[in-house]
């Protein structure tokens, strides 16, 4: 049975037209069924040039694309989001932080909704400050949990706060861990998520221009972390996982890290091998749609 997005907001019923202002897309003006219709995957990642990036190499890994080939930019009519589209696959940048992904993930699931599309799977593939891990080991979300380690999202609309569930696709992240160790390439694990509001106090660094705590307060933080079982800590999984449930979209957070948070603050790791842990996840992820559409 086809499982098609669910959308919570009946007004959008009653509109003539539907602009989704930072896409520069809108249903009176594009046919969201053929743009957009057999689209199964959406891969969504913080920076235009690596989503971009995506595209080219899933497109190289589906036989859909050959090296050196261009894919023009969607939302070419805006400069908040990129977006770039090969076969079933969508692959669009959300900026950082919960305010700038829950934008953007607004936009995304009517596009989805408005295009008729069905079965989708949503994947979050970024970077992150790891805990208690080797730089480089990819983290594949269990839970999404606040600063004070709570699986929710706290969210105020109308003036009143509402919680919201941030639990991810049990099923999906149990693939995706077996696809890593049919990959067998990096250290991948299954964790909690921290999805903080900061890059700096708010993730307990000791680098920022404002710093009000000691180290020894900085490290209790993190060790309390992870004994609740997180692994990472990032700035988006929170609201994605949250709109990800209450559109009845299956969906994952797959993170790479690039410091054990434990051992420091500042990313001092070579340029080149930066590079080469942002593509842990693209692999990764790229693998799982390829045995997905049954081309391993």
């Amino acid at each position: 049975r086809e499982n098609f997005i669910r959308l919570c907001n009946p007004h959008l019923e009653k509109m003539k037209e539907d602009i989704l202002y930072h896409f520069a897309l809108g249903t009176g003006t594009h046919d969201f069924p053929t743009l957009f219709g057999d689209v199964k995957f959406v891969c969504v990642g913080g920076s235009p040039s690596r989503m971009k990036a995506f595209i080219a190499y899933i497109a190289e890994e589906l036989g859909l694309g050959s090296p050196g080939c261009d894919y023009p930019n969607i939302c070419a009519g805006t400069d908040r989001y990129a977006m770039y589209k090969v076969g079933p696959v969508l692959s669009v940048s959300h900026g950082m932080g919960i305010p700038s992904i829950s934008i953007m993930l607004h936009e995304l699931i009517k596009l989805l909704y408005h295009a008729k599309c069905s079965d989708i799977t949503i994947i979050r593939i970024g970077t992150s400050g790891g805990i208690g891990l080797e730089p480089g080991s990819v983290v594949i979300t269990r839970q999404s949990v606040d600063a004070t380690f709570k699986p929710q999202l706290e969210q105020v609309v109308l003036g009143k706060t509402v919680i919201r569930s941030t639990n991810l696709d049990e099923q999906l992240a149990k693939e995706l861990m077996q696809c890593s160790k049919e990959i067998g390439q990096f250290n991948t694990v299954i964790g909690n998520t921290m999805c903080t509001l900061d890059f700096y106090e708010g993730q307990g660094r000791l680098d920022g221009a404002i710093c009000l705590y000691d180290e020894e307060e900085k490290l209790q933080y993190l060790k309390n972390a992870y004994e609740s079982g997180v692994r990472n800590i990032e700035m988006e999984s929170s609201v994605f996982a949250a709109m990800c449930n209450l559109s009845g979209v299956k969906a994952a957070v797959v993170c790479v890290t690039l410091l054990n948070r434990l051992e420091g603050d500042q990313i001092s790791s070579p340029h080149d091998v930066l590079v080469e842990y942002q593509q842990r996840p693209q692999k990764l992820v790229g693998y799982f749609i390829k045995k997905s559409l049954g081309k391993v």
